[in-house]
């Protein structure tokens, strides 16, 4: 998979706005490994197209190395990522230095939303990718030429994709076994505290691991279930109940204690928030956004819309794009919708 050498060469290329924390989590399974080794099997360089001090995502800035000083080496692995906006960053500098060390043999990994960047550069046609789940409708649509995932990370021949997070560390772990062999990678592991490794296969979002899953009844999460897989061409409440094996009366009672809403509310947000992703990720017209999530009169989508998001969906699109912690409005308000309402 890697090059065999003596020492591995990582660069790491950044984006603004980038999750440091994922990054960190990628970088650190080889910091590992150098020291319980006691040697430098692993080394890094950190540049992002400008040089200098890049912020992150959750306002800490990291020095980096101008892209241009770099473009020269021949790394073993080069790890892009990115956050917010990834496509606001995809410069041809950028595109063009990846495009170069994919074709000189170096292993492309994108962490977060930079399987964006992967794309543009034109290295996941016909393959899979993965991107942050919130990121994962945006990424389909505007890449249909590459089969979008929802597992922690893919690893792809001479790519390799990861959500970010936590995973970013498991993703390098898998890395790492390919690399040293497993004994040096348990050993990290361990060091690291990964009690429990999810592998290649493994899911974001695991209905065991989710807060309202560990509580909600299993009717309601059959429901919600339902709902998920009908965000397009809606389904009436009294067919989801059929579906579902529940009467209406039941379904209610059951999503005011658990989820406190109604179950029209729920699906409305859901399709909501799945829009909330196209608007500010993409640039498809919105219309077709407000179709596309089970909406078909545009001015009941931008009011309800507004209602949930604090803005209308054109505004959305200029400002949403702005990272979180800079925002001066909350992402999400109080639905204060008509309980029989859409």
């Amino acid at each position: 998979m890697l090059k065999n050498r003596e020492t591995t060469e990582i660069l790491v290329l950044v984006t603004p706005h980038f999750n440091l924390a994922a990054t960190m989590a990628f970088l650190d399974p080889f910091r590992a490994a150098n020291y319980l080794a006691g040697k430098q099997l692993f080394q890094w360089h950190i540049a992002s197209e400008a040089g200098a001090l890049c912020r992150a995502s959750n306002g800490l800035e990291i020095a980096t190395q101008p892209l241009e000083t770099l473009k020269q080496t021949q790394p073993d692995i080069v790890a892009v990522s990115s956050s917010w906006t990834p496509e606001a960053f995809s410069s041809e500098p950028l595109l063009s230095a990846i495009r170069k060390h994919a074709r000189t043999g170096s292993y492309i990994a994108g962490l977060d939303t930079a399987a964006f960047i992967l794309a543009e550069a034109g290295l996941l046609r016909g393959r899979r990718a993965t991107v942050h789940y919130e990121h994962i409708d945006a990424f389909g649509e505007k890449y249909p030429q590459t089969e979008v995932s929802e597992d922690l990370f893919l690893h792809e021949g001479s790519t390799g994709t990861c959500c970010g997070g936590s995973a970013a560390g498991e993703f390098a772990l898998f890395l790492l076994h390919g690399i040293v062999g497993g004994a040096l990678t348990n050993d990290c592991a361990k060091y690291l505290f990964y009690q429990n490794l999810r592998g290649p296969g493994a899911h974001q979002t695991d209905a065991q691991l989710e807060p309202l899953g560990n509580t909600a009844p299993p009717k309601v999460r059959e429901a919600i279930a339902i709902m998920e897989r009908h965000l397009e061409t809606l389904i009436s409440i009294p067919d989801l109940c059929r579906l579902a094996g529940v009467s209406q009366r039941q379904l209610n009672r059951l999503f005011q204690e658990y989820v406190r809403t109604s179950p029209q509310l729920y699906y409305r947000d859901i399709r909501l928030d799945r829009s909330r992703g196209l608007v500010t990720q993409t640039e498809l017209p919105i219309s077709e956004i407000a179709q596309a999530c089970g909406f078909p009169s545009h001015v009941h989508f931008a009011r309800a819309y507004k209602q949930r998001f604090g803005l209308p969906p054109r505004q959305d699109r200029i400002e949403g794009r702005v990272p979180f912690e800079f925002r001066a409005w909350p992402m999400y308000r109080p639905s204060k919708a008509p309980q029989n309402g859409e």
